[in-house]
C-alpha cells in the first residue's frame, strides 16, 4: 500500500491517542502514591481523644491559678493541639474513615463480632486524677499538672512507637510528618516541665 494511503488510515488513530495521552491524569508516584493503613486510622483516631484531654486541662491554667510559666506553656499546648485536632479529623475525612469528636475520654474500638470497648489512650490522665487537678489551685495545681502532663506526653510517644511499629504504618506522608512532630515537640516539652518541676523544689520522675 503506497505510503500515503497507509498514513490517511492510521491519521484517525494517532490523533486519538494523541489527545488521550493529553487529557489523562499523570500517575500519581513517589511519596503521595503510599496509602494508609488500619494502624494510621487507629493512630490518628486515639490521638484526636489523647490531645482533646490535654487541651482540656491546659485550658484550666487561667482559672485555677496557675503561675505566669506554666500558663505560657498551657497555651503553647492549647493552640498547638486544637491545630492538631483539625489536621486530625480532616485527615480522617479525606479517607473515609469515622470522624471522632474531639472529647477528653476514650476512644471507641470495634472489636471482633461488632462489639465495641472504650480504650483509653497511653498516658491520659483517669477520673480520678481529672478531678483531683480540677480541684487544685496555685501552686499545687502546677505541680499536678506538671506531674500529670509529663506522663501523658510520654503517653504521646509511646502511640508513636507503636504506630511505627505496625507493618506498614506511617507511610501516608502527612501520618509521618505528624508522628514526627509529636515526637519533636512532646519530647521538648517534657524537658521543660521536668525543669520547672526542679526549680519548684519537686521530685522530677526520671
Amino acid at each position: 500500500m503506497p505510503f500515503h494511503l497507509r498514513f490517511r488510515l492510521l491519521a484517525p488513530a494517532v490523533l486519538f491517542a494523541a489527545t488521550a495521552c493529553a487529557t489523562a491524569r499523570p500517575a500519581v508516584i513517589g511519596i503521595p502514591a503510599l496509602k494508609h493503613t488500619e494502624a494510621d486510622v487507629h493512630f490518628m483516631t486515639g490521638m484526636i481523644h489523647h490531645h482533646a484531654q490535654a487541651v482540656l486541662i491546659a485550658g484550666w491554667a487561667p482559672s485555677h491559678g496557675a503561675s505566669a510559666e506554666l500558663q505560657r506553656l498551657c497555651e503553647r499546648i492549647v493552640v498547638g493541639q486544637t491545630d492538631e485536632i483539625d489536621l486530625m479529623q480532616n485527615w480522617l475525612r479525606s479517607k473515609g474513615a469515622p470522624v471522632p469528636a474531639a472529647t477528653a475520654g476514650p476512644m471507641k474500638m470495634t472489636m471482633a463480632g461488632g462489639m465495641q470497648h472504650d480504650v483509653m489512650m497511653p498516658g491520659m490522665l483517669n477520673d480520678d486524677e481529672v478531678k483531683t487537678l480540677d480541684a487544685a489551685r496555685g501552686p499545687e495545681f502546677d505541680r499536678l499538672f506538671l506531674l500529670g502532663m509529663i506522663k501523658h506526653h510520654e503517653g504521646a510517644i509511646t502511640m508513636v512507637e507503636e504506630l511505627l511499629g505496625a507493618p506498614g504504618a506511617a507511610q501516608d506522608e502527612t501520618v509521618f510528618r505528624f508522628s514526627s512532630d509529636v515526637v519533636a515537640d512532646q519530647t521538648t516539652e517534657i524537658r521543660v516541665m521536668k525543669q520547672m518541676l526542679a526549680a519548684r523544689g519537686h521530685a522530677v520522675p526520671q
